[in-house]
């Protein structure tokens, strides 16, 4: 046990849980668009949506929306510097039950028009992690270099993909690959040792059945 999972991250506002790890579930949010956020629709569910007003935790995944840290002091005027920036928030409350009382879900829209839905919880002292993007099922803690790559379920896309980060000498730290049903949408998680370079990732990308490839520093 490290000493930040004693005193807690540096933050603004007055829960590691529902504000700090909120920023950050909005930061990533953000990564995995890989776009200017125009439009976000927030759905809280248990505890967050019981006090996600009191501990600062609408402010908090707005300010990570923007691309704001938990603890940059513009996290308290975050609604405020959200309109002024043209990104329209809406904020929904949820009675349905779910797996951990800090879950949120984040639809955005980005300036683009591409649209990305991610589901995260926040597990305490500032830790994170995203389980679900686009409906599917993954599990995702921004503390490594990572790659996603959303793709057809079927045989070989997933030694291409690593077949091209071999010859780009990445080494894979570890894998996870989920999907909705065989042969249908899947989703390839590789943490590495250091960053994917732009021309690998473009390698990727035109690998046949790879629909989308994302690319995230460590937060």
């Amino acid at each position: 046990m490290g000493v930040f999972d004693v005193v807690g991250p540096v933050m603004i506002g007055p829960s590691s849980s529902h504000t700090a790890g909120a920023a950050r579930i909005g930061l990533m949010a953000r990564e995995i668009l890989k776009d200017e956020p125009k439009k976000a629709v927030i759905t809280v569910y248990g505890s967050f949506a019981k006090t996600y007003k009191g501990h600062g935790t609408d402010r908090a995944l707005v300010a990570g929306l923007l691309g704001f840290s938990a603890d940059d002091v513009r996290l308290r005027t975050s609604f405020a510097i959200a309109a002024d920036q043209g990104l329209a928030i809406e904020f929904h409350r949820s009675d349905e039950e779910v797996d951990h009382p800090n879950t949120v879900r984040i639809a955005m829209t980005g300036a683009s028009g591409r649209k990305m839905e991610v589901l995260g919880v926040s597990l305490g002292g500032g830790k994170i992690e995203i389980r679900e993007i686009n409906g599917a099922e993954v599990a995702l803690n921004g503390e490594e270099h990572t790659l996603i790559t959303v793709h057809r379920d079927q045989p070989g896309i997933i030694a291409q993909a690593t077949t091209v980060l071999a010859i780009g000498h990445i080494n894979v730290s570890n894998m996870r690959v989920f999907r909705s049903a065989k042969n249908e949408t899947a989703v390839m998680i590789v943490c590495t040792d250091s960053p994917v370079p732009n021309e690998i990732v473009h390698m990727i990308q035109n690998i046949t059945a790879i629909e989308s490839v994302v690319t995230l520093l460590p937060l």
